[in-house]
């Protein structure tokens, strides 16, 4: 009890948790591990058993349970190793970390080593497998490899195969094990389990305890006060101090940022960018922002951790919120088949061609060949901001250093690689290819001493103890230069946060009044305005931040930011709140006058400075090891052997020394003050299940438990995943609809604006990323980098017509050059023929082939949560997405136009050669011609985009050259969608406006909709009675009041030009209120006289103008009403020599646009209303000759000059202004 206790008392603070020793247990022996699988063509030496934990101190730590199988498994990931004298058997160095199902971290550094073996029985057993092994595979019995075996993962690939030293020796074994004549040498593993990462010292305490063994005289004091020493009496450093501990031979000094600065990272990130390259390194960095599956690859073990670790600090203020394992045991590689974001480390075998490895799931991969240099990324992904210059800044903060920003330094230790690999390197330099060999910091040293000429003797003196600057030995000189580097790479990157979220608070929605009841509702609110925050971006950002603030780790941060008004602050938002805070102090600026110019880090020396300060003016100084009371006799020194501790005064910890004491009073004083504050909290518990659903919204499983692999559990850890899925799936859908329906609220006018055209992509494009994670989930083999498409193509085969023609379009489409990529499209084009639901049931249907397809857990083979699933998915049938046809926008598409005529009428066919172009969003299709009498054509052209207008038209040949259309009907034949652009007029001279084509407005037809096409007629009632009049004015201006409302809400006009032209040229457009406004009391028709049209009257005006101006009546006019004459008369003239036959409405029409777009309508109005003209063909009581209703139009028709408008090419076609 006592030793628990003590043990435990003062863990929070304590520097070390647990002392670990795993390796061979002599009384089970060889114990084949058959988790990391078994190969029994491999030699003895080369295979797989399994070690274990022989002790660890104390027993238990009450803050941290010590979990044995979890420790074992990673101290020792791919078991015990097995060499002889004649292999090489250099100590290894790896770190690792448990993180726990709360998120909090522990942290494992382990020292390897290797010790001989002297059980008879081990050696006995070992002697008979290979005798066994070499009866069965005589051909295997060579003087090549006698040994290699697992721990090669923590060494350079080049000891067995490049060394010519060992491959002499290897002969001289004759490649074998012989009992009589080998010695057999083990694997064993010391570990020290911390709360914190202090890297360099627990190397550096470890590499001291080991050289303690092998040293030819004993140690000056007995292991286990070195051991007593660590564990109980070197407490952590206080926040922003520095404490100095003793090893065994030398001291230790760690320090630790303060309550302002970056937190502890003590993995150098140097070595980072140097196995990388800065260009790969930030793409990284940007696909683990945007949380897709990271996959790291390489032979070594400490080379996974330390770009895994690497990656993830630099993420500050954020943090990585799904499946984070660094180091992958052989035995968990089923986790691969996770269908959530994770990023985990996969130790690569020696000879292992990247083309060979087999994982579940491609399409959303960011797979890290670090040993390699080169990452592979996934699919069409969004650019960091300012991404060149970021790039830029960092490669400066590296030459600084003397590192290659694209990795240099390797550079050298691969020419030394191969001159030793051709046999032609000397004595001197072999040492030093041997002193590199696993090394980062030496392989940089190197480098520079190449670059600079120094010679290579000189650097020996990093390998010992030697006198730095200010009496630091070099490797304390290297420690710190680590430490600057560390820390300036760092604030470069949150530099760029700072800037990019200075003004986040702002848009952070705070609408519950307490903690309780927020954690309640907190998946029905909404956090964070997006939309607003993302209008007040520079545009080169918002592809990135659009997809960014989607992920779980910003709608994290925002949580915490909520929950920081109830309770203290996490500690990386106080960290990152406080920098802009004082960013606010120094640089005052407007949060709405937002800059895309690259803004440089400017505390880079002052960091440096911090931590250097702390470094050489030591603060704390822990007490020293001492001799403990110990029993006599027990734990003999020994070399070249660990001795077994005595484990009796290790499991105590010291009951006298200050810090232990002060420690205990600072605990007590914690729990007095906890049990007055828990009745006015929530219940502990509760708080932590709701915090445990509140930021499970997203991701399903935050960490595999590496302790029980039964499979219970891993069924269990399947279901959790199918949930997971399930879930994702309803909140994704969920957000869509809601997007999709506030988008469509604002362009009827409710709702504020919104930058929806991006956002409504990003989540498209997460949808899609989504349905790849569901179709890899349990897949039992993979073919492909797409399992959906794979499975489309299975089924396909099988000849099932599931859209048969959908994937031959997908399929012939010469610009996707993936399957993921045609997957992608496959999507887009079902969600925007409202099949998506449809498709992937009938997909799913064929029973048999998702059986043989996919393993029983998978997630299409639970019925019920299928059902759901794509019940979910048939919800976005109720909103409409052109998410194909927007994306895709240089493909070829077949389009089906057909002319209806009026069929009652005789002149339903003309003698006369018809022609069409269609127009849309994203060009037109150019001019053609229909075969007479059939009116119906198919074209293929490049993607219009939404169609907005068809031009139609004739020559006017023929006796028959009259006309009357209802309407145009055009089909996409990809994507199904019908347009209706409704007539209800003739074309042909003589007849109607004399209009030989027309301009025609269109709009998405309902699918299965019975409409009398007849009533598309958009030609307004010719005469209005008096007791019409308010009517029409009401309804003038509630048509202008509309546009006037969309221009308001619009995005840049480029992106809108097809709802503009029908704001403008609609059935309820500007054109049509002021043909309403015109026509009323308009004097139309005539006795034994043709029609007289709206556009008579204004060529009249015109003609009255023209006249009055050459005969001098108009000089004393004010200056600006003579401009406004003349620019009147130039545009009508403009538009009547246009080679167009437009006729006399579609020629008003035509001046409506074109004075709306250059802001003359207001100025031409008064112009007609007081030409003398208007006593003639106008009555009394007509609209526009009442000054208080024109004025009241103008004030309307103002408002819309306050912005910018354009046209559609199809409207002013010919026009010469």
């Amino acid at each position: 009890m006592s030793g628990t206790n003590a043990a435990s008392g003062a863990a929070p603070c304590r520097f070390a948790h647990y002392f670990v020793i795993c390796g061979i247990d002599t009384e089970t022996g060889l114990e084949p591990d058959e988790l990391a699988g078994e190969n029994f063509e491999q030699s003895p030496l080369k295979r797989t058993f399994k070690s274990k934990v022989l002790a660890h101190y104390p027993e238990n730590v009450e803050w941290n349970p010590f979990d044995q199988d979890a420790v074992n498994m990673l101290c020792m990931p791919k078991g015990l190793s097995f060499r002889t004298q004649a292999d090489s058997r250099e100590p290894q160095f790896h770190s690792f970390l448990i993180t726990r199902e709360d998120g909090s971290r522990t942290y494992g550094f382990v020292h390897t080593f290797y010790e001989e073996v002297t059980s008879p029985q081990i050696c006995s057993a070992m002697q008979t497998l290979y005798q066994m092994h070499q009866a069965e595979n005589p051909s295997s019995a060579t003087p090549s490899s006698s040994s290699s075996s697992s721990m090669d993962s923590l060494a350079s690939s080049l000891d067995e195969a490049d060394s010519p030293s060992s491959s002499s020796c290897r002969s001289a074994a004759c490649g074998g094990y012989d009992a009589s004549r080998d010695t057999l040498y083990v694997s064993k593993a010391l570990c020290l389990i911390t709360p914190m990462p202090f890297m360099h010292g627990c190397r550096r305490f470890l590499s001291q305890m080991h050289r303690a063994v092998t040293a030819a005289s004993p140690p000056p004091l007995p292991l286990e006060s070195y051991v007593h020493n660590i564990l109980y009496e070197v407490p952590l450093p206080p926040p922003g101090r520095s404490l100095k501990f003793h090893g065994v031979y030398e001291p230790i000094v760690c320090q630790r940022p303060g309550p302002g600065e970056l937190p502890l990272a003590d993995f150098p990130l140097g070595q980072t960018f140097t196995l990388l390259g800065v260009e790969n390194l930030v793409q990284l960095f940007n696909c683990t922002l945007l949380e897709m599956q990271i996959l790291l690859y390489s032979q070594d073990y400490q080379r996974l951790m330390t770009v895994a670790e690497g990656i993830t600090t630099l993420l500050f203020p954020f943090q990585w919120q799904h499946v984070y394992v660094p180091i992958l045991p052989a035995s968990l590689l089923h986790f691969l088949d996770a269908p959530v974001p994770y990023l985990m480390g996969l130790q690569s075998k020696e000879g292992t061609d990247r083309s060979k490895l087999e994982l579940p799931q491609e399409a959303n991969l960011c797979f890290v060949d670090i040993d390699n240099h080169c990452i592979e990324l996934p699919e069409d992904f969004p650019q960091f901001p300012n991404k060149p210059e970021f790039i830029q800044e960092l490669s400066e903060v590296l030459l600084r250093y003397g590192i290659s920003p694209v990795g240099g330094s390797q550079q050298a230790l691969r020419e030394l690689e191969d001159d030793g690999r051709n046999g032609n390197l000397g004595g001197e330099q072999l040492a030093v290819l041997e002193l590199l060999q696993g090394n980062a910091t030496l392989e940089r040293l190197q480098a520079l001493a190449k670059r600079t000429g120094v010679r290579v003797e000189a650097l020996r003196g990093v390998g010992g103890e030697g006198e730095g600057q200010g009496g630091r030995t070099a490797i304390e000189e290297e420690e710190l230069r680590n430490a600057k580097l560390n820390v300036q790479l760092r604030e470069v990157f949150a530099s760029r946060f700072t800037t990019m979220f200075a003004d986040y608070e702002a848009f952070v929605i705070q609408s519950a009044p307490d903690l309780e009841s927020w954690l309640t509702n907190r998946e029905q609110m909404h956090n964070f305005d997006k939309a607003s925050f993302l209008s007040d971006q520079p545009e080169p950002y918002l592809p990135f931040l659009s997809h960014f603030i989607e992920t779980q780790m910003f709608a994290t941060f925002i949580d915490n930011k909520i929950m920081s008004q109830w309770e203290e602050k996490e500690p990386l938002l106080r960290v990152f709140d406080g920098r802009i805070d004082k960013a606010r102090l120094y640089n005052v600026r407007a949060p709405s006058l937002r800059s895309s110019n690259y803004q440089r880090c400017t505390v880079l020396k002052e960091s440096a400075q911090a931590i250097e300060q702390r470094l050489m003016k030591i603060d704390h100084t822990a007490i020293h090891p001492h001799l403990l009371d110990m029993k006599i006799g027990q734990g003999k020194y020994e070399q070249g052997f660990f001795p077994k501790l005595q484990s009796d005064v290790l499991s105590v910890g010291p009951t006298n020394n200050k810090w232990s004491s002060r420690t205990a009073t600072a605990q007590r004083r914690k729990d007095r003050h906890r049990q007055q504050t828990e009745h006015l909290t929530l219940d502990n518990d509760l708080k932590e299940k709701y915090m445990q659903e509140a930021r499970s919204l997203g991701k399903n499983l935050r960490q595999p438990k590496l302790s029980d692999l039964s499979p219970a559990v891993i069924a269990q850890t399947n279901w959790k995943f199918v949930e997971g899925l399930l879930k994702e799936c309803r909140m994704k859908t969920k957000r869509m609809l809601v997007e999709k329906m506030g988008r469509e609220a604002v362009e009827l006018g409710h709702g504020e604006a919104n930058i929806t055209g991006l956002e409504e992509n990003t989540l498209i494009a997460s949808l899609c990323d989504l349905l790849e994670r569901i179709w890899s989930h349990g897949l039992q083999v993979k073919q492909g980098k797409s399992a959906l498409w794979s499975h489309l193509l299975h089924y396909q085969a099988r000849e099932e017509k599931l859209e048969q023609q959908q994937a031959e379009h997908i399929q012939s489409m010469g610009e996707i050059k993936t399957d993921v990529g045609r997957a992608r499209a496959w999507i887009r084009l079902s969600l925007e023929k409202k099949l998506l639901s449809q498709h992937l049931k009938q997909l799913l249907t064929r029973q048999a082939l998702t059986k043989k397809l996919y393993k029983r857990y998978a997630f299409l083979r639970c019925e019920e949560e299928k059902e759901q699933f794509l019940f979910h998915l048939l919800s976005l049938n109720t909103v409409d997405y052109f998410c194909f046809t927007s994306v895709f926008t240089t493909i070829m598409i077949p389009y089906r136009a057909v002319i209806i005529p009026i069929k009652k009428l005789s002149n339903a066919m003309t003698t006369s050669n018809p022609w069409v172009c269609v127009s849309g969003e994203l060009g037109d299709s150019g001019v053609r011609q229909i075969t007479k009498n059939i009116l119906e054509m198919t074209f293929d052209c490049q993607n219009l985009g939404k169609l907005t207008t068809v031009q139609l038209g004739h020559d006017n040949s023929g006796l028959l050259a009259k006309w009357l259309v209802d309407c145009v009907m055009v089909r996409n034949e990809i994507t199904g969608h019908t347009y209706k652009f409704p007539c209800g007029r003739w074309l042909g001279k003589g007849v109607d406006d004399g209009s030989l084509e027309r301009v025609l407005i269109g709009e998405l037809a309902l699918p299965n909709a019975d409409e009398d096409f007849g009533r598309g007629c958009r030609t307004p009632d010719m005469q209005h009675s008096p007791g019409q009049t308010r009517r029409v004015i009401s309804k003038v201006n509630e048509m202008l009041l509309q546009v006037s409302l969309y221009l308001k809400r619009s995005l840049p006009p480029s992106l809108q030009r097809g709802s503009l032209t029908i704001l403008l040229c609609g059935e309820v457009g500007l054109v049509g209120a002021l043909e309403l406004f015109f026509h009323n009391g308009f004097k139309s028709a005539r006795l034994f006289q043709k029609t007289v049209f709206v556009w008579d009257f204004v060529e009249k005006a015109v003609a009255y103008m023209e006249s009055a101006d050459q005969m001098g009546d108009m000089q004393e006019t004010a200056e600006p009403l003579g401009l406004t004459c003349v620019s009147l008369c130039h545009y009508v003239s403009a538009i009547n020599s246009s080679p167009r036959n437009i006729g006399k409405d579609g020629k008003f029409q035509l001046l409506v646009c074109l004075g709306a777009r250059d802001r003359l309508l207001i100025q031409w109005l008064p112009l007609l209303v007081e030409c003398p003209v208007i006593q003639r063909m106008y009555e009394e009581s007509a609209l526009l000759r009442d000054r208080t209703t024109v004025n009241a139009l103008i004030a309307v028709l103002q408002t819309l000059h306050d912005f910018p408008i354009t046209l559609e090419a199809s409207l002013v076609k010919g026009i010469d202004l």
